[in-house]
C-alpha cells in the first residue's frame, strides 16, 4: 500500500478564481492569479520531496488533509487560547473546498496524475500554533479500475 505524507508549511491559501485580462481591447485571455499559481508551486514542491521519486498515483486514492490557520493577533488572550484549546473553530476564509482545490491542482502530475483519482476525501480546519496544511494520501488497494 502506497502512502505519501508532505506538509505545506505557511497560512493556507484557497484557489482563487481565473482572472481575464483583454489585449488591444479585443483578445480576451485567462489567468490564474499569482497568489494562487505560487501556492500551487509550494504545494508541488512539498510534494515532489515526499515522493521522492516515484511515479505518480494511477488508481483510486483516499485523501486526508489537516489545515492549520494562525489565531488572529486581534483576538484577546482569553480568545487566543481558547483557539489554541480548540473550542473556537475558524469559519472565516479561506474556504475549506477552495484549499482542497488548490492542493489538488499542485498535485496533478505529482502525487497522482489527475485529481479526479481522489475517492475518499476527509478534511479538518482548526486554529494552530503553526499555520500549514498537512497532506496524507494513500492509494486504495484491491479497487477495481473503471475502463
Amino acid at each position: 500500500m502506497s502512502t505519501i505524507r508532505f506538509h505545506v508549511p505557511g497560512t493556507p491559501v484557497g484557489k482563487g478564481r481565473p482572472k481575464v485580462s483583454t489585449r488591444g481591447g479585443k483578445f480576451a485571455r485567462m489567468y490564474t492569479p499569482a497568489k494562487t499559481a505560487s501556492y500551487e508551486g509550494l504545494i508541488a514542491l512539498a510534494a515532489q520531496t515526499a515522493m521522492a521519486g516515484r511515479a505518480p498515483l494511477t488508481g483510486p486514492a483516499d485523501v486526508t488533509v489537516h489545515m492549520v490557520l494562525p489565531v488572529p493577533t486581534s483576538w484577546s488572550k482569553k480568545k487566543q487560547a481558547a483557539a489554541l484549546a480548540g473550542q473556537v473553530f475558524p469559519t472565516k476564509k479561506p474556504d475549506a473546498d477552495n484549499v482542497v482545490k488548490a492542493l489538488f491542482d499542485g498535485m496533478n502530475g505529482v502525487v497522482w496524475v489527475d485529481d479526479v483519482q481522489a475517492c475518499d476525501i476527509v478534511v479538518s480546519k482548526r486554529y494552530g500554533a503553526t499555520p500549514g496544511v498537512q497532506v496524507v494520501v494513500q492509494e486504495i488497494q484491491g479497487a477495481l479500475f473503471a475502463a
